[in-house]
């Protein structure tokens, strides 16, 4: 579908539905809200007769906390709202008159005593809540997490490991799809975690943690955290500005600005933020190699110090064109240039004597842009409240990546034993993604509803690897590491889930088929005879069951089954090597498989509070690094491969304490047993570990202003793959006082108070003997600035899902 085609598609169908819904055509709608002004998206509204209050219909309140009642008949009416854990809630009688519609003033839901006692103490809600089917993380809950970028709250978030690349896991469940504001991303790897670097965390209303999955999303084998950002809630104008800086070894800042402003016919929102970083990584590595009775030691210590400039900005409208009709624009980008400063130093030693050392030392510069426009549209199509959304998603993204690599060669006593070797080393990548998604929501009755869609996506990359050494001062091209790469994929994807409520359950039931088309060409520079193609078709289904019973006020269960699926990235697809250093390379793989997932859960809640879930997890064809070791030429070369399958069980649990008035404590454990069993070509693998995660959270009251806030995290020695990682530990602190008449707030953190956070792994598998150190600026001062401007309660921006969130978070980086 070229962008003409899908405009087309989105302006008939508004006609269709903005002509229909000027037919006059009787309803009675409101909005159910809580007590701080959100979507009550969980409540039953009830049409009760008066004066014998008799039932004449009832609702589900939508995500939006809105609700219709549709062919009433004359006469006079209250309104009951209810929700677990709030008080029942009675509009003002009202009488409705034949062939007028009427609409009401939002029903405003309290929570019960207990509740208000707790609001009344802490003035804001929890950092973690646990929610049917997800975990809500809520940074402004957290002195700490407010100030930190979205990757550093993931960090911190219950459930969630950041591997030392940065990869996102989800209780044990790898390559985690994340979307802001329901939106795609269209990003992994490198470009991924730049984007969540320069996303604050003051910006942020609240992160998602959804492992139960639902059919309307893209099967996601990981889970998906979703970050929404904050908005406003009514007519008017508000925003809020953010200043920040810190020092760890060295400079750190950033800026930013949002904005929103609403009126009856449009709204127009946005959010511009900068960040400039200056950090330093450490990352060592000690290799035993024993060949015919000699035994090597190549040990590397690579430091490299960064430098990041970053924008990122996010401008849109939504415009109310008839009743119930919005169509709305959206245009995102994110900007990141980066300059490395590396020093790379390989000593080699033969029986424990020190043989040689080379100094590979380089300057890389990398630029990375995305840039995504979306059209979307959504609007009621019938007078029983159907709706139907599209969306049509463009995003486009460039990676330049230079680098230059000068090596040098010493012996024993220091002095040099061969010339120099001068290396260029660059990487252009494009990146384009197209996706149309079409969704249709239909009530049946009072307490069921039916959801469908489709969606059609399609991604082109090409990615040129350009490598050789300077020969008579001209660079050259090395055609066993140089490479042109194009990768396309078509997607094709349809889904149809039911929900329903019996009583105390709620049955949704639903499935999802997606067919994938892709092909990859791989083209040797100067050879472009020499092509290597992989071609794939598969069709799969993915079905999602949950459940959920209300046993009474205190207890509630949702059991959650669902089948997903995790494609690699692109880059991992391409077959050829990269060079990482004179020993060691990074390759591709083109005949990487997706992993498939089957997972289970069981959750428990005890007053809306203390939550403990049993969830399995089991993959098969399972992806991981993998390591190959030639003893005799001593060079190592590191690719993803599908190793086997896994199994993980486990148990997460999550409660708050309050010791005092002043003083409140969460803590958040994941425990959890995994298996990994190996396909035979990778030799004996079968080996079973524990992992435990550990986060908790002190939160005290000093005083009538002043907050402090101290959390700690701990995870156990875990296997991921054929690595071994050693425990993991730091603790993190903060202290924020409200100012200008609480309209701002300034904060001081401190960031792994006692420098221990670092990354220590083994891996002694068949002739692999390596031990790794990971070491980075994690101990950082800050203090950072917030002012909320302009009207407090201005209603958000309608958060639209753009559809292509899968492609996007495959789009790799070096």
């Amino acid at each position: 579908m070229n962008f003409k085609n899908g405009c087309l598609l989105v302006a008939f169908l508004l006609c269709i539905n903005f002509c229909y819904a000027q037919t006059g055509i009787t309803f009675l709608r409101g909005t159910v809200l809580t007590q701080n002004n959100q979507p009550a998206d969980a409540a039953t509204a009830i049409l009760l007769h008066l004066p014998d209050s008799t039932v004449a219909t009832s609702a589900l309140v939508d995500e939006k906390g809105a609700f219709q009642f549709n062919n009433i008949k004359p006469g006079s009416y209250t309104i009951l709202a209810t929700m677990l854990g709030y008080k029942r809630t009675y509009t003002q009688s009202f009488y409705i008159a034949a062939g007028k519609p009427v609409s009401l003033a939002p029903l405003k839901l309290a929570a019960t005593n207990t509740q208000l006692k707790d609001v009344a103490i802490t003035a804001r809600k929890a950092f973690v809540e646990v929610k049917p089917g997800k975990t809500i993380i809520n940074p402004s809950a957290s002195i700490i997490a407010d100030g930190q970028s979205a990757l550093d709250i993931l960090r911190q978030s219950p459930g969630v490991r950041v591997d030392n690349n940065d990869a996102i896991s989800v209780s044990g469940r790898q390559q985690a799809l994340v979307l802001i504001d329901g939106k795609p991303t269209n990003l992994t790897g490198t470009d991924l975690v730049a984007l969540l670097k320069s996303t604050q965390g003051s910006n942020i209303d609240k992160m998602e943690l959804i492992t139960g999955g639902s059919p309307k999303y893209d099967a996601a084998a990981g889970g998906i955290v979703n970050i929404v950002l904050k908005k406003g809630k009514n007519i008017g104008t508000n925003g809020t500005i953010t200043l920040g800086a810190g020092y760890g070894r060295y400079y750190k800042s950033n800026s930013g600005i949002s904005f929103n402003n609403r009126t009856k016919s449009y709204n127009i929102f946005g959010n511009y933020n900068f960040a400039a970083n200056k950090s330093y990584k450490n990352f060592n590595t000690d290799r035993g190699i024993d060949y015919n009775g000699l035994q090597s030691n190549y040990n590397t210590a690579y430091r490299s110090v960064s430098e990041t400039f970053s924008h990122n900005f996010r401008l849109g409208t939504d415009f109310f064109i008839g009743e119930g009709q919005t169509i709305g624009l959206l245009v995102a980008g994110n900007i990141n240039n980066a300059k490395f400063n590396k020093a790379n130093t390989l000593s080699i030693f033969n029986n424990n004597v020190k043989d040689s050392t080379v100094y590979a030392n380089s300057n890389l510069k990398r630029d990375i842009n995305t840039f995504t426009y979306n059209l979307n549209y959504n609007g009621k199509v019938d007078e029983t409240g159907g709706v139907i959304s599209a969306s049509l998603t463009h995003t486009r993204n460039s990676r330049a990546s230079n680098e230059y690599i000068n090596n040098t060669f010493y012996n024993a006593a220091g002095a040099a034993y061969r010339n120099p070797l001068l290396l260029q080393n660059l990487s252009p990548t494009k990146v384009g993604i197209w996706s149309a998604i079409l969704d249709y929501t239909k009530p049946l009755g009072k307490t069921a509803k039916l959801d469908a869609g489709a969606k059609y996506s399609y991604t082109k990359t090409d990615n040129n690897l350009i490598f050789g050494p300077l020969v008579n001062n001209v660079y050259t091209i090395d055609t066993t590491f140089s490479n042109h790469f194009i990768y396309t994929e078509k997607i094709a994807a349809g889904y149809v889930n039911y929900n329903a409520r019996f009583g105390k359950t709620n049955i949704s039931a639903g499935i999802r088929g997606e067919y994938t088309n892709s092909r990859g060409d791989s083209y040797r520079e100067q050879s472009p005879n020499n092509q290597h193609i992989t071609a794939r078709n598969y069709f799969n289904l993915f079905p999602t069951v949950q459940i959920e019973y209300h046993h009474d006020d205190k207890n509630d269960y949702v059991l959650n089954f669902n089948r997903g699926i995790t494609r690699p990235a692109y880059d991992k697809l391409n077959p050829f090597l990269s060079f990482i250093d004179l020993y060691s390379y990074q390759a591709g793989n083109a005949y990487l498989r997706p992993v498939y997932a089957n997972s289970i859960s069981l959750t428990h809640t005890y007053n809306q509070e203390i939550s403990t879930r049993l969830y399995a997890t089991f993959a098969n064809g399972a992806a991981f690094p993998f390591y190959q070791q030639n003893d005799a030429t001593k060079v190592i070369i590191n690719t993803d491969v599908n190793l086997g399958r896994t199994q993980t069980l486990g148990v997460a649990f999550s409660a708050p304490i309050k010791f005092t008035s002043w003083w409140n404590s969460s803590y958040d454990i994941d425990a959890s047993y995994q298996r990994y069993i190996a396909d035979p070509k990778y030799g004996d693998f079968n080996q079973s570990v524990g992992d435990v995660l550990i986060n908790t959270t002190q939160s005290f009251k000093l005083g009538s202003k002043l907050a402090a806030e101290l959390s700690g995290y701990y995870e156990t020695p875990t296997v991921y793959g054929i690595n071994n990682f050693k425990a993991v530990y730091y603790a993190n602190a903060g202290v924020s006082l409200p100012v200008l008449n609480k309209m701002g707030k300034l904060s001081l953190t401190l960031l792994d108070i006692f420098k221990t956070r670092r990354d220590r792994a083994y891996t002694n598998y068949q002739n692999l003997n390596r031990n790794t150190v990971d070491w980075r600026e994690y101990r950082i001062l800050s203090v950072n600035f917030s002012y909320r401007f302009g009207k407090t309660s201005v209603k958000g921006a309608v958060r639209h899902k753009t559809g292509n969130e899968d492609e996007q978070r495959r789009i790799g980086g070096n």
